[in-house]
């Protein structure tokens, strides 16, 4: 992909993940991280929603003609941002029996739909 195609990409990325922190900051949630990055990887959002810290992936397309958003995180996604959550948990000192959980939220054209609980730790 070229030079243009990936700035492209990461504003689109970039204005889907804006748009999922305004929908999760109606529902409740307290956003605390913006793409944080680690040599694990990259999370795109981090909340609090009650006593619960939430490790927030956002995946967005314009049509579901390559399969629906949250089909891209898959197992391997999925590990990654787990080894990435546990880096911030070390990293910010949270404690142990500090409830996790990883939720995706999808947007289809203008639609966004927000999958809670989508997967355990792995």
């Amino acid at each position: 992909m070229h030079r243009t195609g990936k700035r492209e990409k990461r504003k689109a990325g970039s204005l889907g993940e804006q748009l999922a922190a305004a929908y999760l900051e109606k529902k409740g949630f307290e956003i605390l991280e913006y793409n944080y990055r680690c040599r694990q990887g990259e999370i795109d959002l981090i909340a609090r929603e009650k006593e619960y810290l939430v490790f927030i992936e956002v995946k967005a397309r314009r049509t579901k003609a390559s399969g629906y958003p949250a089909e891209a995180v898959d197992l391997r996604k999925q590990q990654k941002i787990c080894r990435t959550a546990q880096f911030y948990c070390l990293e910010h000192r949270i404690h142990t029996d500090c409830p996790i959980r990883f939720d995706v939220i999808e947007i289809l054209g203008d639609k966004v739909r927000w999958i809670g609980n989508a997967f355990d730790f792995c």
